[in-house]
Parts: structure tokens; C-alpha cells; sequence
């Protein structure tokens, strides 16, 4: 049977099959095909990041947030380690029947270092299920304030690296509706998200932005790009921070200048 080209070399043809991404008789439609674009250029953007870690750790762990399905994780560990001898991808999920169903097809697939762990980002930061160190941390479309708290997740581990793609994220800008009025009085620049459409376009930017000061002033360097072409995903803004130890010196007071400029101060706890 030939694969479609998209198919990499000793990829498990079985693993594919059960998510579902090959159909039985091994066809792609434009809907996987699509999805394993979006897959591959992420595991292309952490290759070297893990590579680095592989060079410095002898056991490293990922932890893959708001895993779903796991198609990030599975990937991940076919593609990048399960070549290596060392090396563990876990993943975290509220749903639990996707949790027993990620186990099942590790079990299958014969993927040893893969776990996968039924709770909530907050718990995941205590239990002694996920290791006290992780090396680098992954959240593929964790919606809304899921990539917040994966973000918390990854200070409170101490990742080396994160890696971002959020997706709906709705919290900034419904509070900027709340505080409309009291903002267009309050500033001209409030005309930038006076408009519905505006107000949740620019509070999901607004959002980005504000994760991207609190990682600098925690110590990481951060790059933002495109995770695919925008004909494949509107959700696809990467972010990608690489702890350094050496905060940007203004991150802070920028970040905390835009929250009281754009009336956010509610939510300074959560970009802490």
C-alpha cells in the first residue's frame, strides 16, 4: 500500500489509523491533511528546543496541556522520541474518557514513555503524578485561559521551554466591554476597541501581548510567529519562550501600564 507523501519515514502507520488521521486503506482527506500540517510545523518548531534539552537532561519530560486527543503528544514521541532511549511526553486532560482512551492507544502503539493524567492545569501543578522539574511545556489550541494557566504550569515547573498556540481567547475582552464607558471617557485609544468586532479582535491581541511581557519578566525570551499558513487555521499565533534567567528590565511596568491603561487591573493576578 503506498502512504501519501505527507507520511514520514518509520512513522507508525497504526498510530495514524487510530487518530483517525489515515483512513483504513491509508488516504489522507483534506481535513487530516490539513490538521497534520498543523502538527508537523509544530513538532518542526520544537525539534531543536528539544534537542537542546536532550543535550543538557538525560530523562527530560514534555508536558502537553489540554491534550485532547493527543495528537500533538503522539506525534511528538513517534516522530522525536521514541528513536531516543530516554525522554517522556505527558499528557494533561480534563475529559477523562480521552485520558483512557490516550492510554489504551500508548499501550498499542507500543509507546512506553508516553502518560497521560486526568486533571485539571491547577492540580497538575501539585500532584505527584507530573514530575517537579519539566523541560519544556506544550498548550496546542488550549482555549481561553487555558494557555494561562499552562503558562503558570511551566513557571511553577520551571520549563526551559514553552510552547504556545492559543485559541478563543475571550476573558480579556469581555472585560473590556464591562469597562467600555469608563474607558472611552478615560482615553482616545479606547476608540481601537470601541466597536463589538474590535472589542474581540483586539482584547484576543491585547491577550497575547500581556503573556508575552509576563513571560520576559520571568526571565524567558520570547519569539512570536505563524504557526501555518492563515489559509490553514486563524487560530495561529506561536509563541515560543526560552528561559534565560535574565528578565527584560521594563517588562513589568509595561505590562502592569496596560492593564491600568486598557482597565484590566482585574485580571493583574493572572499575568503575576
Amino acid at each position: 500500500m503506498t502512504m501519501p507523501p505527507e507520511i514520514k519515514p518509520h512513522q507508525s502507520i497504526e498510530l495514524l489509523k487510530a487518530l483517525h488521521i489515515l483512513t483504513r486503506d491509508g488516504k489522507l482527506n483534506q481535513d487530516s491533511r490539513r490538521k497534520l500540517k498543523q502538527v508537523y510545523h509544530l513538532v518542526n518548531f520544537i525539534e531543536p528546543l528539544l534537542n537542546d534539552v536532550l543535550a543538557k537532561v538525560p530523562d527530560p519530560t514534555v508536558v502537553d496541556h489540554g491534550a485532547g486527543k493527543s495528537y500533538l503528544g503522539f506525534i511528538l514521541y513517534d516522530l522525536l522520541l521514541k528513536q531516543q532511549p530516554a525522554g517522556q511526553v505527558i499528557g494533561v486532560e480534563t475529559r477523562a474518557d480521552l485520558v483512557e482512551k490516550s492510554k489504551t492507544l500508548a499501550e498499542v502503539c507500543a509507546f512506553p514513555r508516553m502518560d497521560f493524567h486526568h486533571l485539571s492545569v491547577a492540580d497538575s501543578m501539585t500532584s505527584t503524578l507530573i514530575p517537579k522539574q519539566v523541560q519544556i511545556v506544550t498548550a496546542l489550541h488550549a482555549c481561553n485561559t487555558a494557555t494561562d494557566d499552562a503558562i503558570q504550569f511551566g513557571l511553577k515547573k520551571q520549563a526551559q521551554y514553552m510552547v504556545l498556540v492559543p485559541c478563543c481567547q475571550a476573558e480579556v475582552a469581555e472585560v473590556m466591554r464591562q469597562h467600555k464607558a469608563d474607558s472611552l471617557s478615560k482615553t482616545e485609544l479606547s476608540e481601537v476597541w470601541r466597536h463589538p468586532i474590535h472589542t474581540r479582535e483586539f482584547g484576543s491581541h491585547i491577550t497575547n501581548v500581556l503573556r508575552c511581557l509576563q513571560l520576559e519578566a520571568h526571565g524567558y525570551q520570547v519569539t512570536v510567529t505563524e504557526l501555518v499558513g492563515w489559509e490553514h487555521s486563524m487560530k495561529n499565533e506561536l509563541i515560543i519562550a526560552k528561559y534565560t534567567g535574565h528578565a527584560r528590565k521594563n517588562a513589568r511596568d509595561r505590562l502592569n501600564n496596560i492593564l491600568e491603561t486598557f482597565n484590566l487591573t482585574s485580571l493583574s493576578a493572572r499575568f503575576m
